[in-house]
């Protein structure tokens, strides 16, 4: 049964069992379908979420040309990750805790989304292209991956487009290739110079001989 020991106690606990079987058994593969593979082939960006080992929740946005994120086989995709901001935090999430949720989201045409749970690794793009030689070699912008995040698929899902809003995609200037502060928005939220919990003063006489 797919969902976890939570949704399945709260299932029974809120009486909603018959609604949830009925989802799991219509609507949730453990792989991805032809159907879904297209979807997928045509978006533009994804939500992904992961944690660390102790369970600490990161979500971010990746996105790129329609074909950024590739389908490797029915039950692979991976996505690249380019030069940033040098945090790595979904990375080192992975690196301790291969669990991944990706939602990706047609706001545009369909008002539909796609999750995709599974479970990811690291591949740098050399040993990835040396397996799947097929991977595009032409980058939004001349951006070249570092590396690229696998997934094998365990849930692949429908999120509803009820509460879906229609997005309108317009031109925009872009500061690529930049690591001036104020062209990248970096400061938007003037959070620069307050105070951090991890800059703590020293101790006077610390450095005393």
């Amino acid at each position: 049964m797919p969902g976890s020991a939570g949704e399945h106690l709260l299932q029974r606990a809120y009486g909603t069992e018959k609604r949830a079987r009925k989802f799991y058994d219509d609507q949730v593969l453990d792989h991805l379908n032809p159907l879904m593979k297209e979807f997928i082939g045509r978006m533009e960006l994804a939500f992904v979420a992961t944690s660390d080992r102790h369970g600490e929740c990161d979500s971010s946005l990746r996105a790129g040309p329609a074909g950024f994120m590739q389908v490797l086989d029915d039950r692979h995709l991976c996505y690249p990750e380019y030069r940033g901001n040098g945090v790595l935090a979904s990375l080192g999430n992975i690196s301790e805790n291969p669990h991944i949720g990706i939602l990706l989201v047609d706001f545009v045409t369909d008002l539909i989304g796609l999750h995709v749970n599974g479970k990811a690794r690291i591949v740098e793009d050399a040993g990835l292209r040396a397996i799947h030689p097929a991977l595009p070699a032409e980058f939004d912008h001349g951006r070249t991956p570092e590396r690229w995040v696998v997934v094998q698929v365990e849930e692949a899902y429908i999120h509803c487009r009820k509460h879906i809003p229609r997005m309108m995609p317009v031109l925009r200037q872009r500061s690529w290739g930049t690591d001036d502060v104020k062209r990248k928005g970096g400061d938007y939220f003037e959070s620069k110079g307050m105070p951090r919990p991890w800059h703590r003063p020293e101790p006077v006489g610390s450095h005393d001989c």
